[in-house]
């Protein structure tokens, strides 16, 4: 199932301090220039944040002590329609949203342990505490 998302790999553009990324239960360091996958999960630890550039120019940066889930992301770079969502378990996300997002601003959610958030802009913030189940 892993390689039939090759084509949805996003890389990762920066990562400071501790941060892996965890794909089927296994969890791996995430250096500069590291791929992760729809499905995989982004961990930060105390000193650690990650940036990632989606390959609809979407830019999310992922704050210390943080675990992001990436859900789904399906692009189609002729039409620039799809969908993005997302599960930030923890921690703090930044967002730049790219063309996914221009075109079809319903197509991006991030969800919480709290709530889902639908994007109708172009940049926002989320912060969320640890999961109390």
């Amino acid at each position: 199932m892993r390689s039939a998302l090759i084509a949805l790999a996003l890389p990762l553009v920066l990562a400071v301090g501790a941060a892996s990324a965890e794909a089927a239960g296994q969890r791996l360091p995430a250096p500069v220039g590291s791929v992760v996958h729809q499905g995989d999960l982004v961990i930060t630890g105390a000193d650690g944040s990650v940036g990632i550039t989606f390959r609809d120019n979407s830019l999310l940066s992922v704050g210390p002590d943080s675990v992001l889930s990436i859900d789904r992301f399906v692009f189609n770079s002729t039409t620039h329609l799809g969908a993005f969502e997302s599960s930030l378990k923890q921690g703090t996300l930044a967002v730049v949203s790219g063309k996914l997002a221009k075109q079809s601003p319903e197509a991006m959610k991030v969800k919480t342990p709290a709530a889902i958030l639908g994007v109708r802009g172009t940049e926002f913030l989320v912060r969320t505490g640890p999961s109390t189940n």
